[in-house]
């Protein structure tokens, strides 16, 4: 739950909507200290501390117990989490049956668990634009999120068939990349973000982009980090970057190396009809 320090911030109805909106097992790991003009830290209900913002630079920050009047609150939200990971973990849930209280990294490893099984959803908060919560968002991602040798290998469907192949995540295998992003750039032009699912892509290289028939040369590959960008002469499996020098490639689009079997990997439906199909999407 981003913007928490915006005039109407509600966590609880944040929450509410992913259960009733997506139909998704929403596992809050942290609550917010205030809202709006109030928004003053978070609490990380995993490892019961609180962090305190004193600054609109994400640098300040105070570490300390949780203050008396959100006792009863995290409790409350810490025994939730607990019964929800026990659901996906039988050492957590024969525990959570003895009335045991699990540890730290045994409550991480099931919640992760269950993220990677998408049957749990961690909702975190914070106020990206004043730095608040960054730090603990991507100790996060670090805790929860799997690496791409950790999902199910991403499949393609065979042009004119109802073939699929397997793309695992392999930099030595066939290449098979999602272009998800299109960006104007001052500097140099055309920015197309792309993430490498098998294979690897090279600078100065030929691509064909199945979703649209047409071969294109790749110009220069990009990493890009927060404040800066690094320029590589290729990405690899479960990599992402942007590459300068395709004209045609769009949103959605599957890049294929040149001369492979033509295959269209699964793109972005953004629809509200297919998401209101999905009964466990990711929460972004």
């Amino acid at each position: 739950s981003n913007k928490m320090d915006k005039t109407g911030a509600s966590f609880e109805l944040v929450l509410n909507d992913i259960k009733e909106r997506l139909g998704a097992v929403a596992a809050p790991v942290q609550y917010p200290m205030g809202a709006e003009n109030e928004f003053k830290g978070i609490i990380d209900i995993v490892r019961q501390r609180a962090h305190f913002y004193t600054n609109d630079l994400g640098t300040d920050i105070e570490e300390t117990d949780i203050p008396a009047e959100y006792l009863d609150k995290v409790a409350e939200m810490r025994a939730q989490l607990i019964e929800a990971a026990a659901e996906v973990d039988e050492d957590l849930m024969m525990m959570y049956l003895e009335g045991e209280e699990p540890s730290v990294e045994q409550l991480v490893a099931a919640l992760r668990k269950g993220t990677i099984e998408k049957r749990i959803f961690p909702v975190l908060c914070g106020s990206a634009l004043k730095n608040k919560g960054v730090q603990l968002l991507l100790d996060a991602v670090i805790d929860y999120l799997p690496s791409p040798l950790e999902v199910p290998a991403i499949k393609g469907k065979v042009e004119d068939s109802e073939d699929t192949i397997e793309f695992p995540a392999d930099p030595e295998g066939k290449l098979a990349a999602l272009a998800f992003k299109i960006m104007a750039d001052p500097y140099v032009g055309r920015l197309t973000f792309v993430r490498i699912y098998s294979g690897t892509l090279q600078s100065g290289s030929y691509v064909y982009n199945a979703s649209k028939e047409k071969r294109e040369r790749v110009g220069r590959l990009l990493k890009m980090h927060a404040n800066k960008r690094e320029e590589v002469t290729e990405l690899k499996a479960g990599e992402l970057g942007a590459v300068i020098g395709l004209k045609d490639a769009g949103t959605g689009n599957t890049l294929i190396g040149d001369g492979d079997d033509k295959v269209l990997l699964e793109s972005i439906d953004r629809s509200e009809e297919h998401t209101s199909e999905l009964q466990s999407p990711y929460v972004i």
